[in-house]
């Protein structure tokens, strides 16, 4: 009996281990699903309450469950369509007139649209070798708040984000670049012009991969605190992203609005940073989370099945770890649905300042880095390291816990 069992494990470790090498770590274009048919966009006072996190997996019309991977996809254009609905605004497609070139060590994108020019340009630091190389995207910084060491033998490029849309400091500056090319989404946050401007940058690097020898299935995005939101709705809306590193992202990053509702002094809709996102997210759900369509676990859910870590700190109040714990907890049941819950991991451990890493925080780090961007599929990334008070995620996760998908 025991050799029976013995070997009815290694059987179910090596069909899980097969499913995990079909199911593709990133793809070659933004959005798959940009095709799909839209949901309908509901005033406030019509959409029903649901008081626990939404089902991930129900079509927004009501008629039922996506039921294959496939459908996932189309699932995927319903979240992000809402999301740019009622949070950010919605994105504009790519333009047709989009030029980059590489010279001299900088990398610079042109993107000309509406008769306005938009111009990224970002130093670009090589690695030695002849590559493929990937690719690691720093939020300001070449590595964001993440030690350079950690990337020695990555391409690494800065995404400076004042070149898309200028960070306010809490009052809403609406004259950047993004916004004098797209006047009409002067009321979208800035985390859609962000967002997008990931996306331009991706593109721009597609352009000029040969000259760099860049591998663009192993791209990877990294971000801390308000840069930790951006880097989850980079990677949410993109899935050439192979990788997000999630960094102390809080209130409108990982955690849920109807969680944070529940725990405090931390950020809500009530009094988020309204420059980063619409206003017509106060006016119609402040009070009433439980009338949104989506929560946050549906945002992280986008980046399925790629690859995500989610870092905390519970030191810090504010960041309301509690629910980001909750709302990875809820999203990671998508990674499972597709037999691929190794590509999703959190650390919400405390003993650092904000924007650093403690021990375990770095070796999870260096763990998701090797598996998904190095390739070394040895590495253990079942990292799940909760913060010191939590919540029991079971509470807010229905009947859709459990569910799979079919993957072929």
């Amino acid at each position: 009996m025991k050799k029976l069992l013995i070997a009815c494990m290694a059987v179910c470790a090596l069909s899980a281990c097969t499913q995990t090498k079909q199911v593709p770590l990133s793809f070659n274009v933004e959005n798959r699903g940009a095709d799909a048919k839209l949901p309908q966009i509901l005033p406030v006072e019509q959409l029903p309450s649901v008081a626990k996190l939404p089902d991930p997996f129900a079509w927004s019309d009501g008629s039922g469950r996506c039921k294959t991977f496939k459908e996932w996809t189309r699932r995927r254009t319903e979240i992000i369509h809402e999301i740019g609905s009622y949070e950010l605004g919605l994105r504009p497609p790519r333009p047709a007139d989009m030029t980059a070139t590489y010279s001299n060590g900088v990398l610079e994108v042109v993107i000309k649209d509406n008769g306005q020019t938009l111009t990224l340009s970002s130093p670009v630091t090589m690695p030695k070798g002849e590559g493929p190389f990937p690719v690691i995207i720093g939020m300001n910084r070449p590595t964001g708040t993440m030690a350079a060491e950690l990337f020695e033998d990555f391409i690494q490029i800065p995404y400076l984000h004042n070149q898309t849309a200028i960070y306010g400091y809490g009052v809403p500056e609406k004259e950047g670049p993004f916004f004098q090319m797209y006047p009409h989404l002067k009321e979208a946050g800035d985390y859609c012009a962000w967002s997008w401007g990931i996306s331009r940058l991706i593109d721009g690097l597609e352009m000029v991969q040969s000259q760099l020898n860049a591998d663009m299935s192993r791209i990877g995005i990294t971000g801390c605190s308000y840069a930790g939101k951006m880097t989850l709705f980079g990677a949410a809306f993109d899935e050439r992203i192979a990788l997000a590193i999630v960094q102390e992202s809080g209130g409108g990053g990982v955690n849920a609005w109807r969680v944070s509702e529940t725990i405090g002094e931390v950020e809500k809709i009530s009094n988020t940073n309204y420059s980063w996102f619409m206003k017509r997210l106060r006016n119609d759900f402040d009070g009433k989370a439980d009338r949104l369509p989506y929560d946050h676990h549906e945002l992280i859910a986008l980046i399925a099945p790629r690859a995500v870590l989610v870092l905390g700190n519970p030191d810090f109040q504010w960041l309301g770890d509690p629910s980001g714990y909750v709302a990875t907890e809820a999203a990671m049941e998508v990674w499972k649905a597709m037999g691929v819950e190794d590509r999703i991991g959190y650390d919400f451990s405390p003993g650092h300042p904000h924007c650093r890493v403690n021990d375990s925080q770095h070796a999870a780090v260096v763990a998701f880095v090797d598996k998904f961007l190095r390739g070394d599929t040895e590495t253990n990334t079942l990292i799940r390291n909760t913060p010191v008070e939590t919540i029991d995620p079971a509470e807010w996760i229905s009947e859709w816990a459990g569910y799979q998908l079919k993957m072929n």
